[in-house]
């Protein structure tokens, strides 16, 4: 979204329920807008009380202050990427449907490690099918596991029974008539997995 006021307002209406992280991921926009952006909703992020983790670019998130990055696979060493940005930083890594990877990247320094596409994916649908088995054999890499890639309040049950500790969602929200209410649905799926 390139409207920076209209993406705060959407996002303050959000931010009122309990949401564990905020991305903020935008592909298409220029490095001012993106840096403009970017230090909006690390306003916004602050006052929810919501730690906010910077897509690819751990030099935004150094610049701005955001409380992590996320990383994928063509993006920085997370080695490398902690030795810049200090132990208090998140650090996510994105592991596709590779466990291989993900036993790498989990003897790291990484504070969680995303796998998706759970389902098809209307943001990413050229990615590749991580399904709930890739779930399940991650829980043994002693890392908190956060799903991706088609997830709807229909099926976020059975990814959270997989094993998932967190549901990244931007379509399921976003593209949803009441996205307030999208995110009601997602929260109240935690609360009957998680009582």
């Amino acid at each position: 979204m390139a409207d920076t006021a209209a993406l705060c307002t959407q996002l303050e209406s959000l931010l009122r329920q309990p949401v564990a992280l905020l991305q903020y991921r935008n592909k298409t926009a220029g490095g001012e807008l993106r840096r403009q952006q970017a230090k909006a909703l690390r306003v916004l992020a602050r006052q929810a009380g919501v730690p906010l983790i910077i897509n690819d670019d751990w030099r935004l998130a150094l610049d701005i202050g955001a409380d992590g990055v996320h990383l994928g696979a063509e993006d920085a060493e997370p080695g490398r990427v902690r030795a810049e940005l200090g132990d208090t930083m998140i650090i996510g890594v994105s592991c596709y449907n590779d466990l291989q990877r993900a036993r790498q990247l989990s003897l790291e320094a990484v504070d969680y490690l995303a796998f998706g596409a759970v389902f098809p994916s209307q943001t990413k649908p050229n990615a590749g099918h991580a399904g709930l088995d890739v779930l399940r054999a991650a829980k043994t890499f002693g890392k908190p596991i956060v799903a991706i890639g088609g997830i709807s309040p229909d099926n976020s049950a059975e990814v959270l029974a997989a094993g998932a500790d967190y549901l990244a969602v931007i379509s399921g929200i976003f593209s949803a008539a009441s996205p307030e209410r999208a995110l009601t649905s997602y929260l109240n799926t935690f609360q009957r997995q998680y009582p």
